[in-house]
Order: structure tokens, then C-alpha cells, then sequence
């Protein structure tokens, strides 16, 4: 599959923020329909463990025997049956999955434990806030988010504070279609990835996140003001705090 990466990189910034933390080293984008499975309206959150295990694969050590190849829906069904999370009718369903059987999913495939976090009330996201940051400027990867009333899972990307508020780098798998069917600008413009500010998300809503338990040693891409440039630019960088 032609999967996308890094479909973050040359999105603007919500105005001149004075704090940003951003996703450390390559991920690829993972969408419902992508290998040709047509999981729409169910698969969301199958989607946002393959991106986040994506990122696992490209980041760990090749000589670990624990690294293994992105799964697939079927496989991530086998394991959580495997596992005895699910019962055996739930391996061809088409039955959701949220942050818990995320974490259980990245820690089965890649060795990796995933931090769940659990926010009460969506108007209280801001109070994960230095949580999120100290994951992504640490060398963190994707994060995993889901809720209740807002029951669309969703990738995190980032952190961005600035005079516009605080936002969240959304990346959402809902886009239907063949790996490459999109550019990444594109997807941009589409709003298949963007910066959300937090009041945009369900107030009522419960929200769960994910956070796997793994840090790159490598830089984080390269930022300029207002764009996220690619790595290796000549770009002046930082992460400002």
C-alpha cells in the first residue's frame, strides 16, 4: 500500500503560538478503506491503533524481536479474541474498539504498553494538556483518542498554545478510499488532518486517550513559524515552552 506519511508536515499553525509539541520521527496515514476493506462506520479506531503501530514499526529498533509488521483488522480481531478481551463471534465482526483494546493491541504486537488516561467531561481536556506535551516533546507518538457521546476515534498529533487558545493536531481516519487516493495536501485541505481548539470537542462527551509508552531518541520534525516544515530542512526549530 501506498500509505501516506507524516501528512501533518506543512499544515499552518492556528496564528504565532508560543508553545508547541508535535509528534516525534514518521507514522504512516491509516483511513478506513485504505487496503481495500471497506470498514466504514465501524473501523475508526482500528484505524488510528494501525497508524499508531505504524509509527512503533518505523521508530523501534530493528533488531527487537518484538517489532512486528502493522496487523490488520482481521489480525487485531484474532489477538483480542486471542487474548480473551472478546469472544470468539467477535473475530469477523464488525464491532468497534476503543482505547482499551488499543492499549492491549500495542502491547501484543509491538511490546509496547499504552497509558490510558481518562477525562471525565470534554471541558476538561485543557487539564491533559501538560500531560500531552510532556508525551510529545519527550519523542512521543500518535495518540489514541475516543469517547462516548463523541464516539469517533481520532489520532493526536500534537500541541499547539498560542493567542488563539489551545488546539489539539487532529488526524482523523474516517477518509474512505484506496491507500494514495488523496496528496497530503489534499487531505489538508479536506480537513482530514487539522488543529481543533478545545472548545470544539464534545463538552458531555467523555474522552479516553492512549499514549504508548515508547520515545524516539531522534529529533522531532523540524518547526517554523506558522508551518510545519519537513525534516531535514533548513528551517530554525523549536519547541518552545
Amino acid at each position: 500500500m501506498s500509505l501516506l506519511p507524516d501528512v501533518h508536515l506543512g499544515l499552518p499553525f492556528p496564528a504565532s503560538p508560543w508553545r508547541v509539541a508535535l509528534v516525534s520521527s514518521s507514522y504512516r496515514y491509516y483511513h478506513y478503506g485504505c487496503d481495500g476493506v471497506d470498514d466504514r462506520g465501524w473501523g475508526c479506531g482500528y484505524r488510528t491503533l494501525q497508524t499508531i503501530c505504524s509509527w512503533l514499526a518505523a521508530s523501534a529498533d530493528p533488531r527487537e524481536a518484538t517489532v512486528r509488521p502493522v496487523p490488520s483488522l482481521k489480525e487485531i480481531q484474532d489477538s483480542l479474541v486471542e487474548m480473551g478481551d472478546k469472544p470468539p463471534s467477535f473475530a469477523g465482526s464488525r464491532d468497534w474498539i476503543g482505547t482499551v483494546e488499543a492499549a492491549l493491541c500495542v502491547d501484543h504486537f509491538c511490546g509496547v504498553p499504552g497509558k490510558l488516561v481518562h477525562v471525565p467531561h470534554g471541558q476538561d481536556l485543557g487539564k491533559e494538556l501538560e500531560t500531552l506535551c510532556g508525551h510529545f516533546e519527550s519523542g512521543g507518538g500518535p495518540v489514541m483518542m475516543g469517547g462516548d457521546r463523541d464516539n469517533s476515534s481520532k489520532g493526536l498529533l500534537g500541541v499547539c498554545s498560542g493567542p488563539e487558545g489551545h488546539h489539539l493536531l487532529v488526524l482523523d481516519p474516517h477518509y474512505y478510499g484506496r491507500a494514495g487516493s488523496l496528496t497530503r495536501a489534499e487531505l489538508q485541505a479536506k480537513g482530514w488532518v487539522c488543529w481543533r481548539e478545545l472548545g470544539s470537542f464534545e463538552k458531555s462527551s467523555f474522552y479516553n486517550l492512549c499514549l504508548p509508552q515508547f520515545w524516539t531518541k531522534g529529533p522531532p520534525p523540524s518547526v517554523m513559524r506558522g508551518t510545519l516544515e519537513e525534516p531535514g530542512s533548513k528551517s530554525r526549530t523549536h519547541l518552545q515552552s
